[in-house]
């Protein structure tokens, strides 16, 4: 299925937000919240999300949940924004089964993470890559290079040889290599997508179609004006949106929280979800983080007292 919003500069849309993945206060899946949230989102500027990706706690959800999260999403919101499906696995057969499951469900597109701990070889990322990306039949590719949790980092001369697949034709970049990315992009014809929302202005400035972002959970619209404001080179206008989202970006993204537990706070705050729960090996903001987090989204004008 082809994104609604999809460009040949920006294949899934400006904007995406990380989803992350409602449970129960018992740790089950929460499909009616995942529609809720997925709602909201588009509703306040994403015109994309991932669903199960890193922030949506993806090594603690199984296949069959995957498949039953990705449907609700394209249910909810399908229509009007790009839903891409995370199918990461360090197992390349199982990435090919959850890349098979997504496009029969009917994804807009694959975001597709190195494969991490087993630390393969570049020949083994190309293999990697190129089997889910024809396990998918087509539907467009997202490579995700994150070498701080994969250990690997996606060579130039893996990029240049697998951006020769059809299917493959974006990355999202949690590098931090300005000058790295912006040779990809020039070498490649990839698109690129910031990974890092403490660097979403750089990437920007830099060329990038647009952001896969944690911090969208709250700030959607604020990186929509954002991405306006570079395209129309108001650079002055694009630091100040930056600057107000520092601290927001801090908070969200801290070390503790690794952006899916502070952004279910978020959303809880927000009253967009009931409950915060994650999945262990994660645990939930406690009521002394949510309250400094509801500080600095309060003086951001991101939560009304």
């Amino acid at each position: 299925m082809t994104s609604p919003l999809a460009t040949p500069s920006a294949p899934f849309g400006r904007v995406l937000t990380a989803m992350v993945t409602p449970f129960t206060p018992d740790g089950a899946l929460d499909l009616d919240a995942a529609a809720k949230l997925a709602a909201h989102l588009v509703d306040e500027g994403s015109d994309g999300l991932v669903v199960s990706g890193t922030t949506g706690e993806s090594p603690t959800t199984n296949p069959e949940e995957d498949g039953r999260l990705l449907a609700a999403v394209l249910e909810a919101v399908g229509d009007r924004a790009s839903v891409v499906a995370g199918v990461g696995n360090n197992d390349t057969q199982a990435s090919a089964r959850l890349a098979r499951q997504a496009a029969a469900e009917g994804a807009h597109g694959m975001l597709l993470v190195s494969p991490y701990y087993n630390k393969p070889p570049q020949a083994g990322l190309v293999r990697h890559f190129t089997t889910v990306a024809d396990a998918g039949g087509g539907v467009p590719v997202m490579l995700y290079d994150i070498p701080g949790r994969a250990i690997v980092r996606i060579s130039p001369e893996t990029y240049a040889e697998v951006a020769r697949h059809e299917a493959i034709v974006a990355v999202k970049d949690a590098v931090g290599d300005l000058a790295g990315g912006a040779a990809v992009m020039r070498d490649t014809g990839l698109a690129l997508y910031s990974g890092d929302d403490a660097l979403n202005l750089a990437w920007l400035v830099t060329g990038a179609a647009g952001v896969v972002s944690v911090v969208s959970h709250v700030a959607a619209a604020q990186y929509a004006s954002m991405v306006r404001a570079v395209d129309d080179g108001r650079l002055k206008d694009a630091r100040a949106i930056n600057e107000e989202l520092l601290d927001v970006v801090a908070a969200i993204m801290s070390p503790t929280s690794q952006g899916a537990i502070m952004s279910k706070a978020a959303m809880q705050l927000l009253g967009v979800i009931d409950n915060r729960t994650t999945r262990s090996p994660y645990v939930d903001a406690t009521d002394e983080q949510v309250a400094e987090l509801a500080r600095v989204l309060r003086d951001a004008s991101l939560l009304k007292d």
